[in-house]
């Protein structure tokens, strides 16, 4: 991480899923398909992996629209239950939502960070789960924007959704803006191609991917709240 201390930020936005929020998709389908009286183990799991990874790639290359990522990925499901597929995706919404939880550090940071700057969420999320979700937890009164792909009709990285952002945001100076989140290529790439500083939330240890270069990385919340929250 640069020790460096920072510039102030007048806003800092977050991802959501895996840097806000845990984001255990398997758990939430077993949860979902029970209610249905299937067993959704692990071979279930990485069949539906298999077809959900490529739908998101699609998704964030613009390639279909959010409601076909939603319908398709649960499209054998469908046919297996006899029920519409848009229906098993909703259910599995909720049942995420039941089940979420912030990773460690997340409260603590948003609310060192309150009062010193303006707080969003930009997520290619959707809407059913990350409303519910905010709720959930109590953070609608900490957020002061909340900017979700499939309501802009752009998902991350593309620049229309940071510039929606900012719109709603009053257009501050681009460089008085962090963007965080977990993910190099829509988070990070996402940011600086908005003109956004940005912060990779790497806590898994990976390797930088070739030419993304975020101004800060870090390996957990409570290592950037260090970096935000402490004085020099």
């Amino acid at each position: 991480m640069t020790t460096t201390r920072h510039p102030d930020y007048d806003w800092v936005l977050f991802d959501a899923d895996d840097t806000l929020f845990n984001f255990d998709a398997e758990r939430g389908l077993r949860l979902m398909f029970s209610r249905y009286g299937v067993d959704f183990g692990p071979a279930e799991f990485a069949d539906y992996s298999a077809a959900n990874v490529p739908l998101w790639q699609a998704y964030q290359a613009q390639q279909i629209d959010a409601e076909t990522l939603q319908s398709r990925r649960f499209a054998f499901w469908g046919q297996q239950l006899g029920v519409a597929p848009l229906l098993l995706n909703q259910q599995y919404l909720l049942a995420m939502a039941e089940i979420c939880e912030m990773l460690p550090g997340a409260a603590e940071l948003l609310g060192c960070l309150k009062g010193r700057t303006k707080l969003g969420i930009v997520t290619n999320g959707f809407s059913a789960l990350q409303r519910i979700r905010l709720e959930k937890v109590g953070l609608t009164e900490l957020i002061d924007v909340l900017v979700i792909s499939e309501e802009v009709g752009a998902p991350k990285p593309e620049k229309a959704i940071f510039e929606h952002a900012l719109a709603q945001m009053d257009n501050p100076q681009r460089h008085r803006v962090l963007m965080v989140g977990d993910n190099p290529h829509t988070d990070v790439q996402g940011g600086l191609n908005a003109g956004l500083h940005t912060c990779w939330l790497n806590s898994h240890g990976a390797s930088r991917p070739e030419g993304i270069t975020p101004n800060y990385e870090v390996t957990s919340l409570p290592e950037l709240q260090q970096l935000l929250c402490c004085a020099a």
